[in-house]
């Protein structure tokens, strides 16, 4: 790998890394369902919605979406139409230069994508080293033809609303 790409391997790591990774938190796990009452009992009272859950669920669902189409690009090599819909803040920290000469060493090594699920989304409004905003990480676990890895990718709400991806970063299983 030349200096060059080093370089921009490194800007990206070090500068999105920390961003995407910050938002993940070990998953807690979901408790079972209790068993529906006895047909002779009455019915217990739903629990009261959490305020802000489904605005919350919505936004973790556009992020997901911003993600996965974003992946969509890297896995058809569309390198530039990658950078070029990724947030403003992701395109002002990796120069396009750097990122077209980084990313194609980073994934061909990965092989042809077979399946990606997403394993775990996280929507937060504080991420280390950014002002407070709209974020959603998201870690996919990906099998591809030649290794398995975890993605992790982080969207935010950009500034012409729409949400864009402002950080990639993967580890191999």
């Amino acid at each position: 790998m030349t200096r060059i790409a080093r370089l921009a391997l490194l800007t990206l790591a070090t500068g999105l890394a920390a961003t995407a990774h910050a938002q993940l938190k070990p998953s807690t796990g979901i408790a079972p369902r209790p068993a529906a009452p006895a047909p002779a009992a009455a019915p217990a009272p739903a629990p009261a919605a959490q305020p802000g859950a489904k605005a919350d669920t919505e936004k973790e669902t556009a992020g997901r979406m911003a993600a996965l189409g974003w992946l969509g690009l890297l896995d058809r090599r569309d390198w530039g139409t990658a950078w070029d819909s990724s947030a403003s803040a992701f395109r002002q920290t990796v120069p396009l230069g750097n990122w077209m000469d980084a990313i194609p060493k980073v994934r061909e090594p990965f092989g042809v994508l077979k399946e990606r699920e997403p394993a775990e989304t996280i929507y937060k409004t504080t991420m280390p080293g950014r002002p407070d905003g709209h974020y959603v990480s998201v870690n996919f676990v990906s099998r591809f033809d030649k290794m398995t890895v975890n993605e992790v990718v982080t969207t935010t709400l950009d500034t012409d609303g729409r949400w864009r991806v402002m950080g990639y970063t993967y580890t191999q299983r």
